[in-house]
């Protein structure tokens, strides 16, 4: 099966569908007999793409009165071919152009030439400063292939030095991580296990329990993973569970739970002790968490149908720690999930935080007096963060912030308010995280 035409069918249904990147790459590999050189190629073109397609959309720009206007038969064709020559030295150029030509051709015959004009013109203009003439905002835009309105959103909230480093942390290429299941085994055995196996791994950056791997075939294919040693997670949401300070016998809410992998933590810290309660609106996903659970040898979790933006009294003043993981907008998971640069509006930044303070609010009515709670989110807007906890704050006076401590390092930023929020680099995605107490 032709590779750049299973990578221009994926850009198409994300890019004008809002199909997500993973599942549509998954959903590929699952049903078609892809060797594991064209799956490497394909996922490569297909984030590259998607993280550098306002770049790519100002070069095409120079060739065509407006990007707007290409035949949507053959723009992500026109996209992906420049991403190859543009970012990938391993193919010959040639070839690039007489296979996009050849797409062209099943799709849309009468625009090949056009393709073939607009790829040859760019082989001839390779060294080309395509930011003259561009305002500063426009340069920033081509440089870090971020839309004008999210990059003025982290340098107005995070100033420019951090704005930056998050628009840079953003378009990083991440690692795998994995969690050590301590259930099971070490981080030591597990590294050592993972070394014999032939995987390039080393000590997460923060965590104790995480394991980056560097180098690799399929980790989740892997009989360590089959037999519950570890779990595939960002080390960013490693910390969530790990702040919660949890201790044996705690009954812990997980309120927005699926698929599971912050409460399949927390059961492992409680050491299969206590009770973990895991909702999820959707009732597909609760098979998920129950699969986890049964795959890490965990027994203290309790799956549950539940609508967390419905107050359930059931609950009342029910739970000593509660895992509040909000939905959110998702910028802090651009590395993973490059389309959110192009799907996400302010609008549905604003949106969102009304769902998140009435989730928050019925969390808090679960909790305990001298109960805890962790609200989190993998975004980096400070309205869907430090400004949701201030809101909570000045309404309810039997809440205070407990500081948490992580480490020293420069992607950790202490807010004023006692939260934490992580910026993105090579070894983990942007979070927010606040531990809360119920006086």
């Amino acid at each position: 099966m032709n590779s750049r035409k299973i990578i221009v069918e994926i850009l198409d249904n994300v890019i004008k569908k809002g199909a997500y990147s993973n599942i549509e790459i998954n959903k590929r590999f699952k049903n078609s007999n892809i060797n594991d050189k064209d799956r490497g190629l394909i996922t490569e073109v297909v984030y590259g793409t998607l993280k550098n397609k306002k770049t790519i959309d100002i070069i095409l720009g120079s060739f065509v009165s407006d990007v707007k206007d290409i035949d949507e038969k053959v723009v992500n064709i026109l996209r992906s071919a420049i991403y190859q020559i543009k970012y990938l030295d391993r193919i010959p150029s040639y070839a690039v152009v007489n296979e996009s030509v050849n797409l062209a051709k099943i799709r849309a015959k009468s625009l090949s030439s056009f393709v073939n004009g607009v790829l040859r013109n760019y082989l001839r203009n390779l060294d080309k400063d395509y930011k003259k003439g561009l305002t500063d905002m426009e340069s920033l835009e081509y440089y870090f292939s971020f839309n004008s309105w999210m990059i003025k959103l982290f340098l107005k909230q995070y100033g420019k030095e951090n704005g930056i480093k998050i628009l840079k942390g953003l378009n990083e290429t991440p690692y795998i991580t994995v969690r050590t299941n301590i259930l099971k085994t070490t981080r030591e055995e597990l590294l050592n296990s993972l070394l014999v196996e032939g995987y390039d791994v080393e000590k997460g950056y923060i965590s104790d329990s995480a394991i980056m791997i560097k180098k690799g075939s399929s980790i989740e294919k892997n009989s360590l993973y089959t037999k519950g040693m570890f779990t595939v997670q960002d080390e960013s949401a490693m910390l969530v569970s790990e702040c919660l300070n949890l201790r044996y016998n705690d009954i812990v809410l997980d309120i927005c739970s699926a698929p599971g992998t912050k409460g399949t933590h927390v059961g492992e810290i409680l050491n299969n002790t206590g009770k973990v309660l895991a909702f999820d609106i959707h009732t597909h996903k609760l098979k998920l968490i129950e699969d986890n659970a049964k795959r890490l040898g965990i027994f203290n979790i309790e799956v549950k149908l539940g609508d967390a933006s419905k107050f359930n009294r059931q609950y009342l003043n029910s739970a000593d720690k509660i895992l509040l993981d909000v939905p959110c907008s998702g910028l802090g998971i651009i590395r993973k999930k490059p389309e959110i640069k192009w799907t996400k509006t302010l609008k549905d930044l604003k949106d969102i935080e009304k769902t998140q303070r009435v989730i928050l609010e019925n969390a808090w009515r679960y909790l305990k007096r001298g109960g805890e709670m962790i609200y989190s989110t993998c975004t980096l807007n400070k309205d869907e963060n430090e400004e949701i906890i201030n809101w909570f704050l000045r309404k309810h006076e039997d809440c205070e912030v407990e500081k948490i401590n992580l480490c020293k390092k420069d992607n950790i930023l202490y807010n004023t308010n006692g939260t934490v929020t992580i910026l993105p680099n090579k070894y983990m995605d942007g979070f927010f995280i606040a531990r809360l107490r119920k006086k």
